[in-house]
């Protein structure tokens, strides 16, 4: 069988069509896809990679006058939280904002973001936080005080009262 020499200019042409195709699709695919958030920094992972200097700085700007602890309990299928906010001497901070992200490590189904309520005991307490499943839960906490702010990293495990500071 003889193939005519006519065709090979219509084969490069229909593969470079079919691979320009090819890029055009993959874009309209990429395009669609869901974006996740950032548990780092509680938005979409391109504006924390972007903002990530100024989260450093407000970190590094935030743990020079402030700190903030996890006040570990054992956790419940419904849960209160507590976090201490104080100065550098100890002194509890009354007028701090805290919103918090819980969230399970491999997906966003479970999300809840909560604010904190009651300052009791120099504590700031979040009522109601549901943990869904047993294992483990990311706790995202959003710090502001006046001008000052920082994001605080915990991981929780329901099972027992392991909690480790990211």
């Amino acid at each position: 069988m003889k193939i005519s020499p006519k065709i090979w200019p219509y084969s490069i042409g229909f593969s470079i069509i079919a691979v320009f195709g090819f890029c055009v699709a993959t874009v309209f695919v990429v395009e669609s896809a869901n974006i996740q958030e950032s548990n780092t920094y509680m938005t979409k992972y391109q504006e924390a990679e972007l903002n990530a200097n100024h989260y450093i700085k407000n970190r590094i700007a935030f743990d020079k006058k402030y700190k903030i602890t996890y006040v570990p309990k054992m956790l419940k299928e419904e849960s209160t939280l507590a976090f201490k906010v104080s100065d550098l001497s100890g002194k509890i901070v009354k007028n701090a904002k805290l919103t918090l992200l819980v969230s399970r490590p491999e997906t966003h189904v479970y999300d809840q973001k909560l604010q904190s309520e009651v300052l009791k005991d120099g504590n700031y307490i979040v009522q109601n936080v549901k943990f869904a499943k047993k294992g483990l839960w990311d706790i995202i906490v959003k710090v502001e005080v006046g001008k000052y702010s920082r994001f605080y990293n915990i991981r929780v495990d329901t099972r027992n009262k392991i909690f480790t500071e990211q």
